[in-house]
């Protein structure tokens, strides 16, 4: 047995100087991503069912003024954005959970060093080192 498998780390690569990701570390990180999932889908399925009777509102719509229509128009713009953020935020959700099941979660998808535990702790759904996510950013 392995000193890592003894002290209960798991395999997910860590900055110099980070202690190792535990067992229980990652159970509590896919449980939270998880929740959170659910959370989301829960969440556009009400909001993917409001604008649907917001759309179909739109034949009572017939005899407002356009200060009116332009009102409803923004508010349906607002919730498609939210929508297509919290669509965003579940696929990168899914994806982190995915980099846990098949151990490559850690490591930066461009450059292949760790990201750091810090760093996916604060921010789970990491997918890019710091230096390569700022090099991203300057693009």
């Amino acid at each position: 047995m392995t000193a890592a498998a003894r002290s209960g780390a798991t395999g997910f690569p860590v900055r110099q100087g980070e202690d190792h990701w535990t067992q229980a570390e990652v159970k509590a990180l896919s449980d939270q991503l998880k929740a959170e999932a659910a959370d989301l889908k829960t969440e556009i399925e009400r909001a993917e069912s409001d604008i649907a009777d917001r759309l179909g509102d739109s034949v009572s719509d017939a005899g407002d003024d356009q200060a009116d229509l332009g009102a409803k128009a923004f508010e349906r713009e607002h919730e498609l954005a939210l929508t297509y953020n919290a669509l965003e935020l579940l696929a990168q959700t899914e994806r982190a959970l995915v980099r846990i099941e098949s151990e490559t979660y850690g490591t930066c998808e461009s450059c292949g060093e760790p990201i750091g535990k810090a760093r996916l702790q604060a921010f789970p759904r990491a997918t890019l080192c710091v230096r390569c996510k700022q090099r991203e950013e300057r693009r």
